[in-house]
């Protein structure tokens, strides 16, 4: 793929033919693509063809100006992304709460403030002190690909693929740090698209309003990966 010409708030893109990929579905089909096996998980190649531009034959013109049904999603995700942690907030409470039992159905909770949490990779007792950089979305980003994609999110919870360091990165705080990284990346909260990943980006979200959720938990599986490759250990994690 490569930037070809401009024209009037529009960027050509020269794409090679797509494969043939069914289309993503947030549901039963994909619970059924995320396997068991290490690697990449056949939900990542779905996914990707869910918020990848639509090819009009040789080149696809990915335009600045916002179609409404854009502008109505990319204000929907703003809003979320402007919403702070409250931990007085009763459905931030029951967010809290459905995180840690589609993590851990099997084992009961003590409470929103416990020694618990640290075993999902938070910092302390009260994990709620850990989202002042992403705030809310960033746990929803958590919750979508722990009930989306539970095999893979499990695996990397539990660190089950490859050689694994003696101390490794804290699973839930990478999370929040990878919502994080993903904001700032797309630059999603300037009034015009000033970089060209933000461009294919609001493709991406009229293609499918879960977008930025799927693109978080390909992120979450390409750190992984990179994390492996260098051998990297904890003390090379950036808080």
């Amino acid at each position: 793929m490569g930037v070809e010409r401009n024209h009037g708030g529009c960027m050509a893109v020269r794409s090679l033919p797509p494969p043939s990929i069914p289309k993503c579905s947030h549901s039963a089909s994909a619970a059924n693509a995320d396997d068991q096996t290490c690697g990449s998980p056949r939900w990542i190649e779905k996914g990707l063809s869910c918020v990848c531009m639509k090819r009009k034959g040789t080149y696809e013109r990915i335009c600045i100006n916002l179609t409404p049904l854009q502008e109505e999603r990319l204000q929907r995700l703003k809003h979320r992304m402007n919403v702070y942690f409250d931990a007085l907030r009763r459905e931030h409470q029951e967010a809290l709460r459905a995180l840690w039992y589609a993590t851990y159905p099997n084992k009961e909770l003590s409470g929103l403030i416990s020694d618990q949490w640290k075993e999902m990779g938070w910092q302390g007792r009260d994990p709620s002190t850990d989202f002042r950089g992403a705030g809310f979305i960033s746990l929803e980003n958590l919750l979508f690909f722990a009930k989306t994609f539970s095999n893979s999110f499990q695996r990397l919870l539990n660190k089950q693929c490859g050689k694994r360091a003696t101390w490794e990165y804290p699973f839930a705080v990478a999370g929040v740090n990878i919502t994080f990284m993903i904001m700032q990346m797309l630059d999603l909260q300037s009034t015009k698209a000033r970089t060209f990943v933000r461009a294919v980006f609001i493709q991406m979200l009229s293609e499918d309003e879960w977008a930025f959720d799927l693109l978080y938990c390909v992120a979450f599986m390409v750190m992984d990966k990179q994390w492996l490759e260098r051998n990297a250990s904890y003390m090379e994690f950036n808080f």
